[in-house]
């Protein structure tokens, strides 16, 4: 056997020593906060305010509180045209990754905005659908990935709890018609819900807390 045979497992054993003990990949960067806020208060702040006494035109979603993974997600769907609207689309599209993960993490810094139901009658079948969901239907409890309280499952299921609901109506609405197509799951849900659970609910979320 020749010598180089013979410092054959020695060799092996030295790279697989190395990979043991490598060091371990470097921790994502921490968002900057200060970096979201600049770009919030310079591109955000029309449709979404960051004054925690403000809640902002019910048309826009308010955005303070809700988890940075499920803005993020939708800044990136909205840059790729999965998530339709011409307005957010240009914006998101001058962000970078990083600008859209900072810009994201400012707001799920803030405080949520409280809300409350306008129509107790409505807001009573609501909270019946929120709750238990509707049988036979194929409409599940919202509270089972929204939580009772609406406050969602980070980076899987968006804080909904206090939101405008005349922004819960449209979108619900988009969902059902088809014209907001980036959740298939919602697709499915609001397919099966009529035009009066669809403002029961918007107006039950609005006022969960």
């Amino acid at each position: 056997m020749t010598s180089a045979a013979f410092a054959l497992p020695g060799l092996l054993l030295a790279l697989l020593a190395q990979t043991a003990f490598a060091a371990p990949d470097a921790a994502p960067a921490k968002p900057d906060l200060a970096r979201g806020e600049t770009i919030a208060n310079a591109v955000c702040v029309a449709c979404h305010t960051v004054d925690e006494k403000q809640r902002g035109s019910p048309a826009q979603p308010l955005l303070k509180g809700q988890h940075a993974e499920y803005l993020t997600k939708q800044l990136q769907e909205y840059k790729t045209s999965k998530r339709q609207n011409p307005i957010m689309t240009g914006i998101a599209s001058a962000l970078t990754d990083a600008d859209m993960v900072n810009v994201s993490a400012f707001y799920a810094s803030k405080k949520p905005s409280q809300g409350s139901a306008k129509n107790p009658e409505l807001a009573a079948l609501g909270e019946k659908i929120y709750r238990g969901g509707i049988a036979g239907r194929n409409v599940p409890a919202c509270a089972g990935c929204h939580s009772p309280n609406g406050a969602g499952i980070p980076a899987q299921y968006p804080r909904l709890g206090g939101q405008h609901g005349e922004y819960l109506e449209a979108q619900l609405t988009a969902f059902r018609e088809g014209t907001r197509t980036n959740s298939t799951q919602m697709n499915t849900i609001a397919a099966n819900l009529t035009t009066r659970e669809i403002k029961a609910l918007s107006d039950y979320i609005a006022g969960l807390r």
